[in-house]
């Protein structure tokens, strides 16, 4: 009778500590958004015509905003999400990465696809009028300005350089902050793309 007894306790014991592992928290590497209202639907256009983020219901979207011109932290972040999705291996298709240009003036619809090809063939690059990125980058909380750059440069712009991922149903849920692994990024969508 004890055995018996005993024995039950331990599959109950058991039973909770993988219950208690598997079906854990889990840790986000970036700061969750509980956003009320669906995330704001941009149209802007790309090297094959217009892009809304509304095309991309059902995915997760990871939008960052930044120029091709940019020295060091565009190409870092970009780059750390390339490899994020190949970390993500067939998921990958559920993610789309969207960079939105803060540089109108020289990022063109064909240099921004060529330049954010570097990193990942399924990212796209998006531009259009000034006014028309002034209110998306300021509907997403998103500060930039020209500052002065060098004679090859002529400008450059600081901006704020957060990653935002808005979920499958059109919500922002996460912002990751400059300097976010490859691994952390790959680890948050692998759970987002569970939901």
């Amino acid at each position: 009778m004890k055995v018996k007894v005993l024995i039950s306790v331990v599959i109950v014991l058991l039973g909770l500590a993988a219950g208690a592992y598997f079906f854990r928290p889990h840790n986000f590497h970036g700061t969750v958004i509980q956003s009320p209202d669906p995330a704001y639907n941009f149209t802007l256009t790309g090297a094959k015509g217009q892009v809304s983020l509304s095309d991309f219901r059902g995915k997760l979207v990871l939008l960052y905003f930044g120029y091709t011109f940019c020295p060091d932290i565009c190409p870092a972040t970009l780059a750390n999400v390339g490899q994020a999705l190949r970390l993500l291996g067939d998921k990958a298709g559920d993610v789309q990465v969207i960079m939105v240009s803060l540089d109108p003036g020289r990022d063109t619809p064909a240099k921004l696809a060529e330049y954010v090809a570097h990193f990942h063939p399924s990212f796209l690059g998006v531009t259009g009028a000034q006014e028309e990125i002034d209110k998306v980058a300021s509907l997403y909380g998103i500060f930039y300005q020209k500052t002065a750059g060098s004679a090859n440069t002529d400008y450059l712009i600081d901006h704020t350089a957060t990653l935002l991922v808005v979920d499958r149903e059109g919500y922002l849920k996460l912002v990751f902050p400059f300097g976010v692994s490859a691994e952390e990024i790959a680890d948050d969508l692998k759970y987002m793309l569970k939901q």
